[in-house]
């Protein structure tokens, strides 16, 4: 396929690593167009040779999907970490073309036929569950993209897809005005006072921007705004009661009134998805969310109900603490708490409680020492040796580690690259894992043995300073046991099928479980303080430190979980049970989830709805409960290990093998459900997670 005019670019070559340190903004547009012309050839020629068998379908089609994610990948990467005008212009151009072929892929009559034929050959009860898998999601994928609609019905829903778009991205834009639309000026510094200097700073750095030149952090002006940095310090910080009402106010009302004003595209967006779901023949939204999950409406639904009565008591006696501390403190307020008090008073009593400061924490937690706990834990946990291979592949920035996984027999078993410090000018912020390739057989270079997986872990912390190391947040180092989770699951999947290897096929609400469950190694004693040395005196964390840590983690979570139930829950009742246009507002909705899910009423002016941007404008839709599904998995497989004693070695190996040999191991070639009961030798339990939180009723032992 090399023209005489690609072969210098590095896009199109062919290699074992992606060449991050020769890909340009200038290769992406002639590269990319190249290779989608190329994949779009191989696609028309799979089209007219395609037989219902797995070398005739499977393997061609799984060459081709993997061209372009491998490459689309490298690509991307680059703009999230070495970000420029030229690379993101060049990206936005192609982008459509991109997508257009995606869609022609997902919508491929003869593919789609294809696969069903082997689905209804006398062969299926001979294929491996993997295989299973990915026919069924194949066909399933393509029914919910609307390929197996009569033509006016498929026209009918290209139409309701194309409005969706429009309707949710121009809901995302009145979000985004009206949070804007909000500044307040403030000249006064007593009416300030309580706000921390970063906040401090950020005021006065708006207040610059918005024309007040001579604004500085000591003097102001300040100018306070509803995007969450500044929001949140002040629900937090600002002694200011005034002021917390006011900025609570215009944040709960945010895109509910005026040309803003959200309320209608809301039914739209509801009603186009029911109509949706109606030709796909499903009774509701929520169904057609749930047909690529694990959850279904009712065990979704009962999980919320579990989770809602064990946490009711505990969110009711927060208030009655916040109330009683409060008036130990002397304010005025005390008898009359409300919601623009909570956030202020719960963190001055998280401050009287635990003292924890996270910045005097920092010292104890050096990178170096933080990588070496966790490879040390891996070790442990599943028979795996972690060891620096810098130099084997490319690198985008110098600070870029690169490491080689080996099984216990010394084999290699998969690589990874390591981007862990802030770059503001060409990093994005947060902390992901991503794929650069997956495990796969098809697509192995010598025939014989499966291409390894690469994974990417990106964080974004301080960088070292002078000869001092890099020091962290204890939310920091969560962070990195967080996405290593999820690196390991890609990094250590035993399955050869590239379509389910790693963490591809994996149910939606199931792929936070493994990196759930990393986390909760950080609160484990000798984990912990085997990681936690002072980085100039080698000093071990002092012990009552730990048990704050360790007593901080339960602070108000059944304050915090009910919260969550109360967005899961309304996000459910709109997708399955309300008829838009009918007797009920969506804000009536939500008062009623509200009596059983808040215990301070919401004000009746709450229309948090109108800017809920996850379930209207994000990958939510039907999907909020999957943040606290995915913690019970993940807190019922830690207490595995629990079950057999933390400080049983020999038992928690045996455990670790079992877990690694299952969630680790199998990918998407299994259901999750089946995956989860295989390691726990039964189906989850959300006991775990309500004891972790603190949130079980304490029985005495006798």
């Amino acid at each position: 396929m090399s023209m005489a005019s690609d072969d210098h670019n590095p896009l199109l070559k062919d290699f074992d690593f992606p060449p991050f340190d020769v890909i340009e903004a200038k290769h992406v547009r002639p590269g990319i167009r190249a290779l989608l012309k190329q994949v779009d050839e191989d696609l028309e020629a799979l089209e007219k040779t395609v037989e219902p068998t797995w070398p005739k379908l499977v393997e061609p089609l799984e060459k081709i999907i993997d061209r372009l994610t491998v490459v689309w990948g490298a690509v991307n990467h680059l703009k999230s970490v070495k970000d420029n005008p030229e690379l993101r212009s060049a990206i936005e151009q192609v982008q459509p073309e991109k997508v257009a072929f995606s869609l022609k892929l997902g919508q491929s009559k003869p593919i789609y036929n294809a696969f069903k034929a082997i689905r209804e050959s006398p062969d299926w009860d001979s294929l491996s569950d993997a295989r299973k898998r990915i026919v069924e999601s194949q066909i399933k994928e393509a029914v919910l993209s609307g390929i197996a609609l009569e033509d006016d019905k498929r026209e009918q829903f290209n139409r309701i897809e194309q409005d969706l778009a429009k309707v949710s991205q121009k809901f995302e834009e009145n979000v985004l005005d009206s949070t804007k639309k909000f500044e307040k000026l403030i000249t006064d510094k007593k009416d300030i006072e309580g706000l921390p200097a970063t906040a401090l700073g950020l005021g006065a750095q708006t207040a610059v921007s918005k024309g007040h030149e001579k604004a500085t952090a000591e003097d102001g002006p300040w100018i306070i705004t509803l995007d969450a940095p500044s929001y949140m310090s002040v629900m937090q910080h600002a002694k200011n009661r005034t002021l917390r009402e006011e900025v609570y106010r215009a944040f709960l009302s945010r895109a509910s009134s005026g040309d803003l004003d959200n309320t209608e595209l809301i039914n739209q967006i509801l009603k186009l998805r029911l109509e949706k779901a109606k030709l796909l023949g499903y009774n509701n939204y929520a169904e057609v969310s749930m047909a690529m999950k694990m959850a279904t409406v009712e065990k979704a639904e009962e999980l919320l109900e579990k989770l809602r009565s064990a946490s009711w008591d505990p969110a009711v006696k927060d208030l009655e603490d916040l109330k009683d501390f409060c008036k130990s403190q002397g304010s005025p307020e005390a008898d009359d708490l409300n919601h623009w008090d909570i956030t202020f008073w719960s963190e001055r009593l998280r401050e009287s409680k635990y003292e924890l400061n996270e910045e005097e924490l920092r010292p104890y937690f050096s990178l170096p020492r933080v990588m070496d706990g966790l490879f040390n834990l891996v070790n442990m946990l599943f028979g795996i040796n972690v060891e620096p291979a810098d130099g084997l592949a490319p690198v985008w920035n110098n600070d870029v580690r690169f490491y080689r996984v080996k099984d216990s027999s010394g084999s290699p078993v998969s690589y990874f690259y390591f981007d862990p410090y802030s770059r503001p000018s060409e990093k994005r912020g947060g902390a992901w894992m991503d794929e650069v390739v997956s495990r796969s057989r098809v697509l192995s270079r010598d025939g014989a043995s499966a291409r390894l997986p690469v994974a990417h872990m990106v964080c974004n912390q301080m960088p070292p300073v002078g000869d001092k190391p890099s020091v962290m947040t204890f939310r920091e180092v969560e962070t990195v046991f967080h996405e290593f989770g999820h690196a390991l699951q890609h990094m250590l999947t035993k399955q050869d099928e590239g379509l389910v290897a790693g963490i591809r096929g994996v149910e939606w609400d199931a792929v936070e479980l493994p990196s759930q469950f990393m986390e909760n190694w950080c609160y484990h004693r000798d984990t912990l303080m085997g990681i936690a040395k002072h980085h100039e005196t080698g000093e071990t964390l002092p012990e009552d430190i730990y048990k704050k840590l360790l007593a901080a983690r339960t602070f108000r979570a059944g304050t915090l979980s009910l919260r969550q139930l109360r967005f899961a829950t309304v996000d459910l009742e709109l997708h399955a049970k309300y008829v838009p246009g009918g007797s009920e507002s969506i804000y009536c909705v939500d008062r009623r989830v509200s009596k059983r899910t808040q215990v301070l009423p919401p004000l009746p002016e709450d229309k948090f709805l109108a800017s809920f941007s996850h379930i209207f404008a994000g990958g939510y839709a039907a999907g909020y409960y999957s943040y606290k599904w995915a913690e019970v998995l993940s807190a019922d497989a830690f207490s595995a290990f629990e079950d057999v004693g933390l400080e049983n070695e020999k038992a928690v190996k045996e455990t670790g093998q079992r877990f690694r040999e299952t969630v680790l191991a199998l990918g998407g070639g299994k259901a999750a459900l089946e995956v989860f009961v295989q390691f726990r030798g039964r189906e989850p339990s959300p006991e775990p997670l309500l004891r972790h939180n603190g949130l079980l009723p304490v029985t005495t032992s006798a």
